[in-house]
């Protein structure tokens, strides 16, 4: 039953994108000011919080 020439398991975790997108979230929390719900809400639409943001500072 105890082979000794298994295989190797690997597991990745995705670290790294879960840190970029917290970073994302805490900047545009602070450069737009949010309030307590539209940061909450902004967990997941910082990205969009961003675009309108910067369309109306470029003028796109």
């Amino acid at each position: 039953m105890g082979e000794s020439g298994g295989s190797r398991i690997s597991i990745d975790q995705g670290g790294l994108g879960f840190t970029l997108w917290m970073i994302g979230w805490l900047f545009t929390i602070g450069a737009l000011g949010l309030s307590f719900g539209r940061g909450l809400l902004g967990l997941i639409l910082w990205p969009y919080y961003l675009g309108v943001h910067f369309a109306g500072v470029f003028g796109w």
